[in-house]
């Protein structure tokens, strides 16, 4: 069971690849270089003036509620505690998410890890984004071996109903960080998606290092969502109607 002594040194950087798999009924596959930032929440990285265009965050890239980053912490409790968990002893909330680059992010997947006074892992808040504008909070339970599931509720790709179920893997780890996400549908997968790399900590020439071998993280992430979507249309996948915007989305 994740505790905080898995945690690395924070804030760090967490440099490796995205992989995504669509197993059926065209089958596509990619991997693209990634990194996102792993952050304690109560203490959030602030860089110096002349790389801030390089990584800036803001509270209202995630979840609903009160605005600005100070507030953020709350947001994430206020979910927790919607799902019916006891937050009064959560201390600390460890963020997994893109930064914004030049005032611009996209986060397609983002996750909180929250922990209670001993060390112990509470809860993994996970939030999903869509290129439309909506947001949706899963709150789940890992197990020991960092394993939870939950059901789907929130419309992502134009190709994929609101149906089946995740089965998510956490890791955390002073040198692996990273969440898998698998999508069942009628028990078989449909699609496999994966984020994973080694933190290394944050420090300004880790930055802006990371910053020039991966220029522009958040623009191409999002960039590559809309190609790959086209090369799926192309090949006349069948778009599904969006439903009704997710309640969690304030855009």
């Amino acid at each position: 069971m994740t505790t905080t002594a898995d945690l690395p040194v924070l804030p760090a950087l967490v440099v490796g690849q995205v992989h995504h798999t669509r197993h059926r009924p065209v089958r596509h596959a990619f991997t693209h270089r990634h990194y996102q930032w792993l952050v304690d929440l109560d203490a959030m990285p602030r860089l110096p003036r002349p790389l801030r265009a390089l990584a800036t965050f803001r509270g209202e890239d995630h979840l609903s509620g009160n605005p600005g980053i100070a507030a953020l912490k709350a947001n994430v409790l206020r979910v927790l505690e919607r799902d019916g968990i006891e937050t009064r002893d959560v201390h600390r909330v460890v963020m997994l998410a893109n930064a914004r680059v030049l005032g611009y992010t996209f986060d397609p997947m983002s996750a909180f890890w929250c922990f209670a006074d001993d060390g112990s892992l509470r809860a993994v808040l996970v939030e999903v984004h869509n290129t439309y504008g909506g947001r949706h909070a899963y709150v789940v339970h890992p197990d020991a071996s960092g394993r939870a599931d939950t059901a789907k509720e929130f419309y992502v790709s134009p190709f994929n109903d609101v149906e089946g179920e995740y089965v998510i893997r956490f890791h955390l780890e002073p040198t692996r960080v990273g969440v898998a996400i698998r999508l069942l549908v009628g028990a078989e997968p449909l699609v496999t998606a994966s984020v994973t790399g080694a933190p290394e900590p944050a420090t300004s020439s880790a930055v802006v290092r990371t910053a020039l071998r991966h220029p522009l993280m958040t623009q191409r992430v999002s960039g590559l969502i809309r190609v790959h979507g086209i090369w799926l249309w192309l090949r006349r996948l069948p778009v599904r109607p969006r439903p009704t915007t997710s309640l969690e989305s304030v855009r």
